[in-house]
This record gives structure tokens, sequence and C-alpha cells, in this order.
């Protein structure tokens, strides 16, 4: 805004006002010489002095009025020409200082094309190959931190994986309370006296050659007082073989008619014997629902063994061993509980149909309406088909939980010791190995390699080598851990 718009014209030097510095020749303002003439009197007037003093009294406070008027104007006008002053000083300085910026500018911009020129000379490089290489050095900066982060992650989540599947199958074996006795392949009945040998040997042998060809058994006779023994691999034909020849020896009339006669009611009363251990062995599991068929084979699980473990309790025990770590990670109890105590039912037939028990066990599962979660758990839990529920993988923990616990499953000592030779002599056979150590009970092979012959490198196919002809040429519960060790060593001697 202009200073000169908000001054007085007549408070302005110049054709546009007298100003303080022009006065009139009487030493007055014009507005004061007006002033001062409107208010004398005229000399022939006739107004009274009264009137004239009070006039003049008026006309001296105008007077003073204009005064202090022309003073407050003329100090404003100061003020207002310092301001102007001030402001036309700063703004030169803004304009000087935007000139030096603008300089500066210039200067760091042609610097900087120096600097870039420079750059390109002793680099070699043009200005977008260096974006580039700047560009690919980024990525791959990012690649390896992505990398680092992923594997911190994966470790991270494998080691709590790992602590939270420890505590989970800790608290669910703690739970658990169960028998450890060990299933044998025989069965010994004490007899009466010992003139009932000679009863059942019969003439000639043919009362003891009718039941072993009846039942299937070897009936064992000899010198130990009042005892025969049952032996057979199958626990169905022992135990039928047992209930008959219970059923001969309290009846006491012993040939191969009432042998035949016996055997026939020992074959129905093993039917209802089965059928109440399955009925039986579903309400220690709390199982409801299940097909009658699928009873009568679980049944039968009753007298059959793996590796010396009734197969029957071993589901049994598997049913609660999954439903409680189902429990514990919150997937479906039910669906855990019963695939875990029907994830065997294809051993009570595998004999007469084709195919693994746990494929059997698994078309027996959809014949008889189970649902596909069901069918899928008992098929995949010897992994011969990809787990996709968590149930499915939690069958598997059970079973392998049953199946290795201490006392669950037995071998013979001269079966134990072969296995555990047949496991080394494995091992021994691959290129590089100089030492073998079964141990565990056979649970863990260590192999020792020699560093000179095997590297880092080989030291995973060797163990995977080894781990495959075990898998193929050995049969074994639960599963081998194989561990490969090259240890290399350097000496040296100060003296």
């Amino acid at each position: 805004m202009d200073l000169k718009s908000i001054i007085p014209r007549w408070l302005l030097p110049g054709p546009g006002g007298t100003g303080p510095e022009e006065e009139a020749p009487t030493g007055r303002s014009p507005r004061v010489a007006d002033a001062v003439t409107g208010a004398e009197p005229s000399v022939d007037g006739h107004d009274p002095g009264g009137r004239v003093l009070t006039q003049e009294a008026e006309l001296r406070a105008r007077r003073e009025e204009i005064v202090r008027l022309e003073e407050r104007a003329l100090r404003d006008l100061e003020s207002a020409r310092t301001q102007l002053r001030e402001a036309e000083r700063r703004a030169a300085a803004v304009d000087r200082r935007e000139a030096e910026l603008d300089r500066a500018g210039a200067e760091i911009a042609s610097a900087r094309e120096r600097q870039l020129g420079e750059l390109e000379r002793i680099s070699g490089l043009t200005r977008p190959e260096a974006r580039q290489a700047l560009l690919e050095e980024v990525e791959h900066e990012a690649q390896r931190q992505a990398g680092l982060t992923i594997r911190r992650v994966e470790e991270e989540a494998r080691l709590e994986s790992e602590r939270r599947a420890r505590g989970i199958l800790a608290v669910a074996m703690q739970r658990l309370a169960s028998a450890q006795s060990v299933e044998s392949n025989t069965t010994t009945i004490d007899l009466p006296s010992e003139d009932m040998k000679g009863r059942i040997i019969g003439r000639e042998g043919r009362n003891i050659r009718a039941l072993e060809a009846l039942t299937g058994v070897d009936i064992i006779i000899d010198d130990t007082p009042e005892t025969v023994v049952l032996s057979s691999f199958d626990g169905v034909r022992r135990e039928v073989a047992r209930i008959a020849l219970e059923k001969l020896i309290a009846d006491g009339r012993i040939h191969p008619a009432s042998c035949e006669a016996a055997y026939e009611q020992a074959v129905t009363e093993l039917d209802d014997t089965m059928i109440e251990a399955a009925e039986s062995a579903l309400l220690d599991a709390r199982v409801t629902g299940v097909h009658p068929e699928l009873v009568r084979l679980l049944g039968r699980l009753r007298f059959r063994t793996s590796y010396s473990q009734n197969v029957l309790a071993h589901l049994v025990e598997c049913a609660h061993l999954a439903a409680m770590m189902a429990a514990e990670i919150g997937a479906s109890v039910e669906v855990a509980r019963r695939a875990a105590l029907l994830h065997d039912i294809g051993k009570a037939v595998s004999h007469e149909v084709e195919g693994t028990h746990a494929a059997v066990g698994a078309r027996l599962a959809r014949r008889y309406e189970e649902i596909d979660a069901i069918t899928h758990a008992i098929e995949a839990h010897h992994n011969e088909i990809e787990p996709v529920t968590v149930e499915a993988v939690i069958v598997q923990a059970a079973d392998a939980i049953s199946g290795a616990r201490p006392g669950a499953r037995g071998d013979s000592l001269e079966q134990y010791v072969t296995r555990l030779s047949e496991l080394e002599e494995i091992a021994m056979r691959h290129e590089g190995v100089h030492k073998v150590f079964a141990i565990q009970a056979g649970r863990e092979v260590r192999v020792m390699v020699d560093p000179g012959r095997v590297d880092d490198r080989a030291v995973a196919l060797i163990s995977h080598e080894i781990a495959g002809a075990i898998e193929r040429e050995m049969e074994y519960p639960g599963q081998i851990k194989i561990t490969v060790i090259r240890e290399l060593r350097s000496t040296g001697i100060a003296r």
C-alpha cells in the first residue's frame, strides 16, 4: 500500500497540499488563517463584550487543537517515512540474498555436473549404466537380507514348534496310564492231572493230530508237570484251540468227534468274545456309532499282535493319545480319537485282501461310511499318501508313541542282536564309512566316516543312502535315526 494514500493531502508537500513547510505569510496555515479570519468580529458589530471573549476562547481552543493535530500528523508522517525506508532496505536485502542463492545454486549444479562427469570418466560407466548397477546391488543386498530374515524366522519357528511339540507329547504321555505287558505267541493250559496228557494225545496220537488239524496250532506236551502249551503266531487260532481244549478237559471225553464238536463251539464262543472285547474297547476309547462289521473286525484284533504288542490295546492307547494331543492343539478331538482307534483295522483282514493294512483299512472305512477325514487319516498313518489334515498327523504321532514307548513292544534277545548286527552291516557297506555304532536299542545308528575320503557335501548323501537301504532291507517298528559324523582333527606341537 502507498503511504501517500493514507496521509491527508494538506499535510503533503507539493501541488497536492501546502504541507507544514509552506505556511502562509502570516505564519499560520491557510486553514488556521481562515478560521482566525472567520472568528474575528467586525469592528462595527453590535455584539456585546462577553460574546467576543467567548469567541476568542473558542478560537484559542481551536488553534490549540489544530496545533496538536499538526504535531501528531507530523509524527505519523515521520514514522511512515521511517517504515517505508526500512521496508525498502529489507526488500533490497532480500533481492541481494535471492541473487546470492541463485548464484550458489548455479555453482552447485555446475559442480555436480563436473563431479558426475568425473565419476563417469573414472568408473567408465554412463549414468544409466551406473544407475542400473546400483539398482542391481541394492536388489542383491535386499535379497540377501530377505534370505537371512527367512532363515532366522524359519529357525525360530522350528525351535518353537519343537518346544511346543515336546510339551504336547509330554502332557499326553504323562496323562496316559497303560499296561506295558508283552503278548506271547504261546498259551499255557493247566491240567487236572498227568493222566490227562495221555488222553489228549490219544491212541497213536489221533486226538492231538485231530486238534492240531482243526485249530492250526502246535500242541506241545513235554515233561512240564500238568501243563500243555499251545503255540501259534495267530492269536485267533491259539484262542480257539484254548477254548476247545479246555472244554474237552472239562468234559473228559476226548476223541476226534468230540474234538470237532468242541472246535465248533469254540469258534462260536470266540465270535461273541471278540465282539465283547471290541465293545469294551469302544467304551474305553469313548467312540460310538461304529458299523457292526467294523466292530467285528476290531474284535479280531484282540487276538492279534504287532511286535508282541496287542493290536486292540494299541488302538485304544492311540485313541487316548490322539484325543489328548488334539485337545492341546485345538484340532477335532472326535475325528482324531475315532481315526486313531480305526487306523490299524486293516490288520484284521490284511492277510485276506491285497494291499497294505493302511490302504485296506481306508477301503473298509469308506465301505462302512466313515467320513473322509477318518479314511484319510487311516490311509496316511504310514505316509503311503501325504497327510493333509492335522488329525492325520496326530494319528501318526499317537501310533509312533504307542509303538515306541518302552515295554510296549518286544523282541527276543536273538532277534534283538540280529537286528542290531544287520543295521551295522548295512551302514558299513557304504564307501568312506569306517565305524558304525547301533545305539538306543537300535533306534539310532551313528556312522563315523573317513574325513579324507568323504567331504561335507557327501555326509548328507550317505545318511540318506543308509536310511534308504535300511527301509528296503529291514522291518522294524517306529523310526531309526541315522547320524553321520565327519570329524577332522589337526594336531600341532609347540616346542
